[in-house]
């Protein structure tokens, strides 16, 4: 019995070290924000907390267009994910082929490759149809940076529907959009939001594409932090205030859905 409690105390202790060591960057941001840039280069708790830094970083650029460039691309790249891979799921996961599991592996063998091994391709392509510094080209490439991960979550929870719902649904003359649509998304509801929720984070926190595909019109919340680091140095209280500001909203949503999200990852479609 001693033991036992002992290895709950321990594995308490324990989860409880990890959240902090992973907590502490977020909170010592949040901390640097408040800091004018003289204190922020001083590693201190104590400090007279100040505004100016949120002040300059809002008199510099339009937070509020920034974030709505975020939430218009990450919304749409998740959103257009899904409606590629929920039939593209479907199909692999109740009409497989022998080349169903070749095609996921190498789905996701494109995740292993370096984004900047693609860029000049990429660049030129969205020069030369217009969608260069766009919401529609991001919208885009978010979609297909996140397509492969969210086939391979969304297949995985449709595998976990009985077949003989499916079957019970045809006999009654179900077809298969029906099916798809009255029959399976129902069940496996908890699953795709789940995968929504993942990739919409994904979108939002990604860097590269939305830096090097944008200037100024269709600029994200990135690119916002991004330009506050200059040829003169790094403004730790300005980089630190646009930081919080531009990952407030998605932290925000993520702890408001987080029951939803480990429901989803944890149970599967089906419990």
């Amino acid at each position: 019995m001693r033991h036992t409690l002992g290895g709950k105390i321990g594995l308490a202790v324990l989860g409880w070290g990890i959240a902090v060591v992973m907590f502490f960057p977020i909170f010592w941001m949040v901390l640097t924000g408040f800091k004018s840039e003289l204190q922020a280069v001083n590693p201190s708790l104590f400090f007279h907390p100040t505004l100016s830094s949120y002040a300059d970083v809002q008199s510099r650029a339009n937070y509020f267009a920034f974030a709505l460039n975020s939430v218009v691309i990450s919304v749409g790249g998740t959103l257009l994910a899904l409606l590629f891979a929920i039939p593209a799921a479907y199909v692999m996961a109740f009409f497989p082929t022998h080349r169903t599991r070749g095609t996921l592996l190498w789905m996701l063998s494109t995740k292993m490759l370096p984004p900047v091994g693609v860029l000049v391709p990429i660049y030129l392509l969205m020069r030369s149809t217009g969608l260069l510094d766009t919401r529609t080209g991001l919208i885009i490439i978010y979609m297909l940076m996140n397509l492969p991960i969210v086939v391979w979550m969304l297949f995985t929870f449709f595998k976990e529907v009985p077949r003989d719902i499916l079957e019970a649904g045809r006999m009654d003359g179900a077809g298969r959009m029906d099916e798809l649509r009255h029959v399976l998304l129902p069940l496996s509801l908890p699953g795709v939001a789940s995968t929504g929720l993942l990739s919409l984070i994904l979108c939002w926190n990604e860097a590269f594409w939305s830096l090097n595909l944008t200037s100024s019109r269709a600029a994200p919340l990135t690119a916002f932090i991004a330009s506050f680091s200059s040829p003169e140095g790094l403004f730790f209280g300005k980089l630190s205030a646009a930081s919080t500001l531009a990952v407030a909203p998605i932290l925000i949503f993520g702890w408001l859905s987080q029951r939803q999200l480990v429901r989803g990852l944890t149970f599967g479609a089906v419990k």
